[in-house]
């Protein structure tokens, strides 16, 4: 998947994102302020999670239930400075359950990702639209 959207098609990439992906485990890049969170929280509400959703910046993770029982998990790895961070957080039993995990700033715990994990970049476009390239695992 590599495509172009603007903000009022955030609800169908979402939808696209949920479709394609092999895994649960979503590592998301892109630049301070590309919309990461954003696109995260669509995420949550096509998940089907009607509590409100935030950014888990200074908590590391934040745990949400589906209307199907579902867990999801929400990480932001800004504020990681050692993996041994991750290790203290117990990331184990979050990345490796049956959960989806959605995961911010994934290159500050990289020795520890899951293999199988989906990759998500985002950019932004000079037009102020944004560009999303979803790169599955082998």
């Amino acid at each position: 998947m590599n495509k172009n959207y603007s903000l009022s098609e955030l609800n169908t990439i979402a939808k696209e994102v949920v479709e394609n992906s092999k895994h649960k485990t979503l590592l998301f890049y892109g630049a301070m302020g590309v919309g990461k969170t954003t696109l995260i929280k669509e995420l949550c509400k096509v998940l089907g999670i009607d509590d409100v959703t935030s950014s888990p910046t200074f908590s590391i993770v934040n745990e949400y239930v589906t209307n199907t029982n579902e867990k999801v998990y929400h990480f932001d790895f800004y504020r990681i400075e050692d993996e041994e961070e991750a290790y203290d957080i117990g990331f184990e039993d979050y990345f490796y359950d049956e959960a989806w995990c959605l995961i911010e700033w994934p290159e500050n715990v990289q020795n520890l990702l899951p293999l199988n994990a989906v990759e998500i970049h985002l950019t932004q476009l000079d037009d102020g639209q944004r560009n999303i390239q979803l790169k599955q695992p082998i």
